[in-house]
């Protein structure tokens, strides 16, 4: 089927909140084929464990793509144990520099408490202003409510909670079936 015949997967969600000496990431469960709902009980979130050193990863996009992803950034933690930056920019650079890698199509937010960060297949590793990251096709949404809740006195997990809440009344490829991992400092 050519690329322009096939309806696309779409959608998810991915919200990361960096508050008061932890770091909250959530995803929706949603996963779209087209105008069909696949399922709504995805698991985007999860927790890595490389060597004792635990970070959180959220995916956005191809979950084979994103799970390879995070095959290698396990690699890259075990190589640097306990430097997240340094295995984000290693992955960053094989990502936007391998032929393999290059036709992945995905985006991750991790975090291991200390830092968090938005990894992309351009080469990027940014690091978020105001302790807020999203991706996604309802990122944009999750992003501006939890930028408007940051100065607020609800914690990250509230933040995520109701951020998450508003973005999926507004994208249809989001939905309240949410996965949360939390990581202290």
């Amino acid at each position: 089927m050519p690329d322009h015949d096939f309806p696309g997967w779409h959608g998810t969600t991915i919200l990361g909140v960096q508050k008061n000496g932890k770091v909250v990431i959530g995803g929706d469960g949603q996963v779209s084929l087209g105008q069909t709902v696949i399922k709504g009980s995805a698991r985007k979130v999860r927790r890595l464990s490389p060597g004792g050193f635990d970070v959180v990863a959220g995916f956005a996009g191809s979950t084979a793509d994103a799970f390879t992803l995070l095959e290698r950034l396990e690699t890259k933690l075990q190589a640097t144990p306990g430097q997240l930056g340094r295995a984000a920019v290693e992955l960053a650079k094989d990502w936007r520099t391998d032929k393999y890698l290059q036709k992945l199509e995905a985006m991750l937010i991790v975090s291991d408490g200390a830092a968090l960060f938005v990894i992309t297949g351009a080469g990027d590793v940014l690091e978020p202003e105001y302790g807020v990251a999203a991706i996604g096709s309802g990122g944009n949404y999750a992003l501006a409510a939890a930028r408007a809740l940051i100065d607020t006195d609800l914690d990250a997990e509230a933040i995520v909670r109701k951020s998450m809440a508003i973005a999926a009344e507004i994208c249809v490829y989001t939905n309240t079936h949410l996965t949360l991992e939390t990581i202290p400092a």
